[in-house]
């Protein structure tokens, strides 16, 4: 369904985006991970025809992003990451605006955003800027599929919006999906990864890795540990430093220490933090997530 080949774009010096290729199957949930200034938006603006790229090809069911971009822009649905519906009109009247652009109508597919819109019905009269992150997030989306496109582009839709509303979203990509949608959503949240069919890394432009966020993560190659002292910080500098740590990285309250292979026993780790004076250790053999296989990626 999508099809970009060296795709590349640059600001002045800045790579924004550089040589990428990759493949969207029909009814695939394709996710990008990677944090701001990775590329993502870059490139989503130009899969929705809003900006050219410097060179490379892209096509969304055959049709060229810059040939027929007239075309496209009646067969997807794009959902900006910043908010950007019109503030001093009503939920009701931001939907039907939208349906009228594209010669459709509320009533006509309104099945098709029944589950999402249904939850915001209520507000129907409410102005769009008076509406709560997650309540915005909901109209936006309706906005994306009023038309019933073939492809919803969606970039970072769950930024900035609370842990439930960000459930509830990833809720509704999993029905438009099975509806026969193909989605492609940008995220800088390593843990809406393995929601995705299929995750492309993405870091200062470049794709570092795609696969299935299983496949992902079943290939990090070293011995993982979850390690915890009184000092963590004092912990992170002086793993750091140690012969056999491959790599040493907060996360959250302990952390994750990658091991190179010959050294993968973590007695050797114990007694070091021993000697240097750390107090209530505890050292856990852990499984990779999504979040160490990047950081993985980017110090290769």
């Amino acid at each position: 369904m999508i099809e970009v080949r060296n795709i590349t774009k640059h600001y002045g010096s800045v790579k924004a985006v550089e040589d990428i290729s990759f493949d969207v199957n029909t009814g695939e949930l394709f996710g990008f991970i990677g944090p701001d200034g990775s590329g993502k938006t870059t490139l989503f603006r130009i899969l929705s025809t809003l900006i050219l790229a410097d060179s490379g090809s892209a096509t969304l069911d055959g049709l060229d992003v810059v040939r027929d971009f007239k075309k496209i822009r009646k067969m997807i649905g794009y959902m900006p990451g910043r908010f950007s519906l019109y503030l001093d009109l009503t939920v009701e009247e931001n939907l039907n605006f939208y349906a009228t652009i594209f010669g459709s109508t509320l009533k006509k597919n309104y099945d098709l955003i029944r589950d999402i819109y249904s939850q915001i019905e209520p507000f129907r009269k409410r102005k769009a800027g008076k509406l709560s992150g997650g309540m915005k997030q909901k109209l936006a989306l309706s906005c994306a599929l009023i038309h019933k496109p073939r492809i919803l582009i969606l970039d970072e839709p769950t930024t900035g919006v609370d842990a439930v509303s960000r459930t509830e979203f990833w809720e509704m990509l999993k029905r438009l999906k099975e509806s026969g949608i193909t989605i492609i959503v940008s995220t800088p949240y390593m843990d809406e990864a393995g929601l995705c069919d299929r995750v492309a890394l993405i870091q200062n432009g470049k794709i570092l890795q795609i696969n299935r966020p299983g496949e992902v993560v079943a290939a990090f190659p070293f011995p993982l540990y979850s390690v915890k002292s009184d000092d963590i910080y004092r912990l992170i500098e002086e793993m750091k430093g140690l012969a056999g740590v491959r790599s040493a990285y907060a996360f959250g309250q302990v952390v994750h220490l990658a091991l190179e292979k010959e050294r993968a026993e973590p007695g050797w780790i114990r007694e070091a933090l021993v000697r240097s004076g750390h107090r209530d250790i505890e050292i856990k053999k852990i499984r990779a997530s999504i979040e160490d296989c990047f950081m993985e990626l980017m110090a290769s």
